[in-house]
């Protein structure tokens, strides 16, 4: 990520949310982005992500210059190398845990998707729940079935936002402990959006954001 401004402008003016922000992550490392409620941590995630558009500035992934590829390509990428989780699962409704865990797989054209989903399900400890949908499932399970959806595929860098930010305390710890594992186990690159401190000590590296700008 190189020199990224993000800007936004209405009838009160231009607000700067992030500015001159400037760091790489260098593979299988950790790394947690920490900073107020309000201070941009999302909206760089997302920038980092190629979801949203950097008023100016480069971000790289895995050398491509993201913001050089049309919208298609820049999809089509994120779909070879990143998994996310986020604080609201961002589950389909419709769709059980293992078709949920599948989308990803079919997506890519994996011929064993079903194979890989109801495997890293177990992984997750929730092998006996392939057949339930999310509207049964607690808030833990449904962040478990998140995490497999976003491993299964064996990204090359998975982004998290606030992972843990609607479990409670015994909960996120039990969901942050197999994130950490499974990361260790797939060598993945690992970014991390928190509010928690004792999560953020977790991570190899610390990049706080404050009035839009970063250090660490």
């Amino acid at each position: 990520m190189e020199h990224v401004l993000k800007s936004v402008t209405d009838s009160t003016g231009t607000l700067d949310i992030l500015r001159d922000i400037h760091f790489s992550v260098p593979p299988h490392q950790t790394l947690a982005i920490v900073g107020a409620s309000g201070s941009g941590k999302s909206t760089l995630l997302s920038i980092m992500a190629g979801l949203d558009t950097p008023s100016s500035g480069t971000v790289r992934l895995d050398g491509q210059d993201l913001f050089a590829l049309d919208e298609d390509r820049r999809a089509a990428l994120r779909a070879q190398k990143l998994g996310f989780v986020f604080q609201s699962f961002q589950l389909l409704g419709h769709l059980t845990a293992l078709e949920n865990v599948m989308l990803p797989l079919e997506l890519a054209g994996r011929k064993d998707a079903r194979k890989a989903a109801t495997e890293m399900l177990g992984r997750v400890g929730l092998g006996q729940r392939l057949g339930h949908y999310p509207k049964v499932l607690s808030g833990g399970e449904q962040q478990r079935v998140a995490l497999a959806r976003a491993f299964v595929v064996q990204p090359a860098v998975l982004l998290a936002d606030e992972p843990t930010g609607s479990l409670d305390y015994a909960t996120g710890e039990t969901v942050m402990e197999l994130m950490f594992t499974l990361n260790r186990e797939q060598g993945t690159t690992l970014v991390l959006v928190t509010h928690d401190t004792g999560i953020a000590q977790r991570c190899e590296r610390r990049i706080t954001i404050e009035a839009g700008r970063a250090s660490g």
